[in-house]
C-alpha cells in the first residue's frame, strides 16, 4: 500500500475551506470537476465527474475531514483508500494537510493528481 502527504497554505480562514470541500457547488466550483457531497459522517460523494466517490468517515467542522476515496480505476477487489484532510488557521491563512492512506500499490502516484486536479485551481479559486 501507498501513502501520500502533501500541505498547502490557502489565504483563506479554515471553515471556508472545510465547508467548500463538503457543498456540492463549492467543491465543483473550486476544482472544476462536477462534484455531489455530502456533509453528514455516513453520506457518500462522488468528485470529478463521478471517477472518485467515497464516504465521509470522520467530520469536525472546521478542523478534519476523514473519507474513504476510491476512483474507478481501482479494482473491483481493491479495497478502498482513506484521505485525511486537517484544517489548521494561522492568522488570515490556513495550513490544509492531506494525508492518502492505503492507496494499492497498482494504483499511479496520487501526488501529482491532488496538486493539478486539486490543490492547483482551489488555489486559483480561493485567490478572487
Amino acid at each position: 500500500m501507498q501513502s501520500i502527504e502533501l500541505e498547502v497554505v490557502f489565504h483563506v480562514p479554515s471553515f471556508i475551506l472545510y465547508h467548500a470541500w463538503l457543498n456540492s457547488d463549492a467543491h465543483t466550483k473550486m476544482t472544476g470537476g462536477t462534484a455531489e457531497c455530502s456533509h453528514e459522517v455516513g453520506g457518500k460523494f462522488i468528485a470529478w465527474d463521478g471517477y472518485i466517490s467515497g464516504q465521509n468517515l470522520e467530520l469536525i467542522p472546521g478542523q478534519k475531514i476523514v473519507q474513504s476515496w476510491r476512483t474507478t480505476d481501482f479494482a473491483d477487489g481493491d479495497k478502498d483508500s482513506q484521505i485525511t484532510l486537517t484544517f489548521r488557521d494561522h492568522g488570515d491563512h490556513c495550513h490544509v494537510t492531506l494525508v492518502h492512506a492505503n492507496i494499492p500499490d497498482s494504483q499511479p502516484d496520487y501526488k501529482q493528481g491532488w496538486e493539478e486536479h486539486y490543490f492547483q485551481p482551489m488555489l486559483a479559486h480561493f485567490s478572487h
